[in-house]
């Protein structure tokens, strides 16, 4: 879709980070399906549900603006999935696969984090502050992530050095 004006790249942009939420919650439920481990089902079962939230108020964004999400291709993301997939099956570790499957899930959030502050910037800049709420909750839950998923990559890292002090 062409974008004439700062409006336009901001339902674009607004409908990007929907679409995403969209997959994401889509993504988590079925990760919760097939998890064994009942600790990880919570967590993905958990994350599920607070990405079908910023759904919502990603839905409430387009109500207040009185606009509807535009349609993208989502070849980008599309490339990105079939490049991590390519990659995944070429570690052979399970502590190598879990580490490189939260580096991944990290680079991916912080992304999101950018543009979750950029949208939020860009609804206080056209004045629609209660979407600016909305994007920055949005952004809140998205930070939640990051820091989740920090300390799960410093627990992996820490059991693997702990086993590798072990076997010495």
């Amino acid at each position: 879709m062409l974008a004439k004006n700062p409006k336009e790249v901001f339902v674009l942009m607004l409908s990007d980070a929907r679409r995403s939420a969209e997959r994401s919650a889509d993504f988590y439920e079925q990760a919760s399906e097939a998890a064994e481990d009942p600790e990880i089902k919570q967590a993905l079962e958990s994350r599920s549900f607070v990405s079908e939230q910023v759904l919502a108020k990603l839905d409430r964004c387009f109500k207040l603006i009185g606009e509807q999400p535009a349609k993208l291709s989502g070849r980008l993301e599309e490339v990105l999935l079939e490049d991590f997939r390519k990659e995944l099956g070429e570690i052979q570790s399970p502590v190598a696969r879990r580490l490189f499957v939260l580096a991944r899930l990290h680079r991916h959030t912080q992304f999101r984090v950018g543009e979750y502050m950029a949208l939020t910037a860009m609804a206080d800049l056209a004045g629609h502050h209660g979407v600016g709420v909305l994007l920055e909750s949005c952004l809140g839950d998205k930070l939640a992530f990051v820091e989740r998923n920090r300390r799960l990559l410093r627990k992996a890292a820490e059991e693997k050095i702990a086993a590798r002090a072990a076997s010495t």
